[in-house]
C-alpha cells in the first residue's frame, strides 16, 4: 500500500489531452483552483468542472495570454515565454474554411416551379419558404452569427446558438452564448446525439457595491414537460413576481353526480377527461402533442445557497424571477413550443456516448507550447547577435568604461585584443527549428502550407500536385462540416416554426420544409474548368440546367438564386423555344419556357385588307350606291305627283 500511495490517477475523458499541463490536472486529475476559480464554484456539477477549466485554456492560447495562466498556476517563470498568435492564426484559418467563401440557404425543391407543364405547388411553396428564410438570415444578420458561433466551436470546441421569438421584431432572434455558460441535463443513457429535454444556462454576476448589488447567480432554463393549467402573472405573500393559476372555471357535472372543476386551460388546449392530460395541436405537427417547453429566469444571492446544491438543483423558493417587457413573468412562462429552442454545435463528430466536440487546437497545443520556447530562445539570441558579447584585453586604463558603438575607438596596450562572441550560427539553427515546429504544428492540424497561405505559389509544380497537398484539409473540412450538417438543418427547422408559433401572416398555410444551409467551398476554384464541365454537361444531356446552375454557385460564381438565374437563362434560349414547339405544339409551354405570355386571343379582330389600284373602296362604293338609290326614288316619286 505504501508504494501505491504515491501513484496518481490516469484519467481519460473528452479532455484530457490537456493532462500534461501542472496547471489544468493536479494529483486527483482537477483542475488548478487559483487558475480556474469560476470551475471550483459550489454551484458547478463536478462533471462540468475539467470542461470549464478546458474552455478558459483554451481562451487564454488563443488570447495570447497562455504564459499568464501558467504564472497564477505556480509557474515563475512563464511570463519569459513569448506568444506570437499562431494559435489565433490556426483558429481564424479553420473557421474560414469550415464557413467557406458564403453561405446560402436551400429548400429542395424551389428550383422546380413547374410540372407537365403545369404551376407545381409544392415548388413554389418551397420557393416561398426559401424566400421568406433568406429573408429572415439577412435581417437577423445570420453570417455574423455564424461567425460568432464557429470562432467558438473551432477554438472551445462547442458553440451554442439560442432562438427567441421577438414580439417587437415580429421574427425570431438569433443569439451566440459562450459553451461555458451552457449546462445541459443529459440522461444517463445519452449517445451523444440524444436532444437535451433540460437545458440551463448560468453565470454570475459581479458584486455591485454601487447599485447596492451582492454577488448573484443568474440562470435561464430551458425544460420541456407535460402541458399544465394556464398560468398568468402574479405575487406571492413575500411579493415576489411569480405566476399564478388562473381562477377555474364553472364546475361541470362529472358522471357519478359529483361537481368537478375543470382546470383553466390555455387557449386552443384540449382536456382528456379519462385521463386528465393537457392536449395542444401545434401548427407544424400532424397530432396533438402533450409536452410543451417551459422558460424560467431566476436569480440568486449566492450568500443564500447553501448546502449541496447545484446549478440543476437550485432551490426555486430563494429566487428572483425576471418579467418580460410584455409583463410575463418568467417562472415556468409555457414558451407554446414542443422543442427547446436551443443548438448545440460540436466542432467534431462527438465520439460514442459523448456529447461534447473537441477544439481543433487539442493535438497542437504541446506543439505550440515548444514553439513559445524556440520563439522565446530565438528572441534572446537575436539580442546577442544584434548587440554582441566583446571581451577587450590589454587596455591602457582598466578602470575606464567603453562603449561598444558604431564608430567607436578603442586604445590598446601592448598585446592587446579586442573578442566578440559570434551567435549568429545558434540563431539559425533556432529558426530553422521553429520552421520546423510550425510545420509539425500545420502537419498535425491537417493544414497544408497552402492553407495557411505560407506555400509561395510559384513553387507548385502543377495544379494536380496542389491538389494533392490539400487532401488532408479536404477530410479535415468534411468531418467538421458533418458535425454542423443537422445542427444547420435544425436551426432553420426551429425559424420556421417559431414563426408559426408567432403566427406571422406572411408563413400562413405553409409548411415547415427541411432547409438546407449549403457552405461554399473554401479551397482554391478552377472556375474556367468547371464553367467548361457544366457548359459540356448541359450540352451533351448529362447534366441538368438545375444541377448546372447550382454547381456554378458552388464554384463561386455571383448567383444569388437558382431560380431566378435559371429563368434568365431559358429567357433566352429562343432556338430550344423553336425545337419545343416543333415537339409539342403547345404554344402556352413555348411561353412559360420563355417566361412570355403567348397565349392567343379567342376571338382574333376581322382582318383589314388594303384596296388594290383601281379597285374602289368597299365601304366607300356601298355608301355611294345607297346614295344614288335614293335619288332615283326622290324623281320617280317627283314625277308619279
Amino acid at each position: 500500500m505504501g508504494l501505491l500511495r504515491g501513484i496518481r490517477d490516469v484519467v481519460i475523458d473528452a479532455w484530457s489531452w490537456l493532462n500534461y499541463k501542472p496547471v489544468y490536472s493536479d494529483q486527483l486529475g482537477m483542475p488548478n483552483r487559483r487558475a480556474f476559480p469560476e470551475a471550483q464554484a459550489m454551484w458547478v456539477p463536478e462533471a462540468d468542472q475539467r470542461r470549464l477549466a478546458a474552455y478558459k485554456l483554451l481562451a487564454a492560447y488563443d488570447q495570447n495570454q497562455a504564459a499568464e495562466l501558467a504564472e497564477v498556476g505556480g509557474d515563475i517563470h512563464a511570463r519569459d515565454r513569448r506568444e506570437f498568435g499562431d494559435p489565433s492564426m490556426f483558429v481564424d484559418t479553420l473557421v474560414s474554411h469550415v464557413l467557406g467563401r458564403e453561405q446560402h440557404i436551400v429548400v429542395p425543391g424551389a428550383e422546380d416551379d413547374t410540372a407537365d407543364g403545369q404551376p407545381d405547388p409544392e415548388a413554389a411553396a418551397a420557393a416561398r419558404v426559401q424566400e421568406l428564410l433568406r429573408d429572415w438570415a439577412e435581417a437577423e444578420q445570420l453570417a455574423m452569427r455564424q461567425q460568432q458561433c464557429e470562432r467558438k466551436a473551432v477554438s472551445l470546441g462547442d458553440g451554442v446558438y439560442r432562438l427567441a421569438w421577438e414580439p417587437a421584431k415580429n421574427r425570431p432572434t438569433l443569439r451566440v452564448t459562450d459553451p461555458g455558460f451552457y449546462y445541459p441535463v443529459l440522461p444517463e443513457d445519452d449517445d451523444g446525439g440524444e436532444y437535451p429535454t433540460r437545458v440551463h444556462f448560468a453565470w454570475e454576476l459581479p458584486e455591485d457595491p454601487k447599485r447596492g448589488l451582492k454577488a448573484r447567480l443568474r440562470r435561464i432554463t430551458y425544460e420541456l414537460d407535460w402541458i399544465r393549467p394556464a398560468t398568468a402573472p402574479g405575487v406571492d405573500e413575500r411579493g415576489r413576481a411569480v405566476r399564478a393559476p388562473l381562477p377555474a372555471p364553472e364546475p361541470v357535472d362529472s358522471p357519478d353526480g359529483i361537481e368537478l372543476p375543470p382546470p383553466p386551460l390555455t387557449p386552443g388546449d384540449t382536456l382528456n377527461p379519462d385521463t386528465g392530460a393537457i392536449s395542444r395541436m401545434y401548427a407544424w405537427n400532424d397530432a396533438p402533442s402533450y409536452v410543451t417547453c417551459y422558460l424560467t429566469d431566476a436569480t440568486w444571492e449566492l450568500g443564500d445557497l447553501k448546502g449541496p446544491v447545484d446549478v440543476d438543483s437550485l432551490p426555486l423558493d430563494l429566487a428572483t424571477f425576471a418579467t418580460r417587457s410584455d409583463g410575463e413573468v418568467l417562472d415556468h412562462l409555457d414558451l407554446m413550443l414542443d422543442f427547446v429552442p436551443v443548438v448545440h454545435v460540436p466542432n467534431t463528430v462527438p465520439s460514442a456516448e459523448e456529447h461534447w466536440g473537441q477544439s481543433s487546437l487539442a493535438k497542437v497545443l504541446q506543439v505550440f507550447d515548444e514553439l513559445a520556447g524556440s520563439d522565446t530562445d530565438s528572441a534572446r539570441a537575436s539580442a546577442t547577435t544584434g548587440s554582441p558579447i566583446i571581451a577587450i584585453s590589454g587596455v591602457t586604463d582598466p578602470r575606464r568604461e567603453y562603449q561598444v558603438a558604431p564608430g567607436a575607438l578603442f586604445t590598446l596596450g601592448e598585446n592587446g585584443r579586442l573578442t566578440h562572441v559570434d551567435t549568429s550560427s545558434a540563431l539559425a539553427e533556432l529558426r530553422n527549428h521553429v520552421r520546423d515546429l510550425k510545420d509539425r504544428a500545420a502537419n498535425t492540424a491537417r493544414l497544408p502550407a497552402v492553407a495557411l497561405g505560407t506555400m509561395d505559389p510559384s513553387k507548385v509544380p502543377s495544379g494536380y500536385a496542389l491538389q494533392l497537398s490539400l487532401g488532408p484539409l479536404d477530410s479535415l473540412i468534411s468531418g467538421m462540416r458533418l458535425a454542423r450538417d443537422h445542427k444547420d438543418t435544425l436551426l432553420l427547422k426551429m425559424v420556421q416554426r417559431l414563426y408559426m408559433a408567432g403566427q406571422h401572416p406572411d408563413w400562413a398555410g405553409l409548411p415547415v420544409l427541411p432547409a438546407k444551409l449549403v457552405r461554399g467551398p473554401y479551397t482554391p476554384t478552377d472556375k474556367a474548368a468547371v464553367l467548361e464541365q457544366v457548359a459540356i454537361g448541359v450540352e451533351k444531356g448529362v447534366l441538368s440546367l438545375e444541377t448546372a446552375v447550382r454547381m456554378l454557385s458552388e464554384a463561386g460564381f455571383p448567383i444569388d438564386d437558382v431560380a431566378e438565374e435559371i429563368d434568365r437563362i431559358q429567357a433566352r434560349q429562343f432556338d430550344k423555344a423553336v425545337q419545343l414547339a416543333n415537339a409539342t405544339g403547345d404554344t402556352g409551354a413555348v411561353g412559360d419556357f420563355l417566361g412570355l405570355d403567348l397565349n392567343p386571343d379567342p376571338t382574333p379582330p376581322t382582318p383589314q385588307l388594303p384596296p388594290t389600284p383601281g379597285q374602289q373602296d368597299p365601304a366607300t362604293a356601298g355608301g355611294n350606291a345607297a346614295t344614288s338609290g335614293n335619288s332615283q326614288q326622290e324623281a320617280s316619286g317627283g314625277n308619279t305627283g
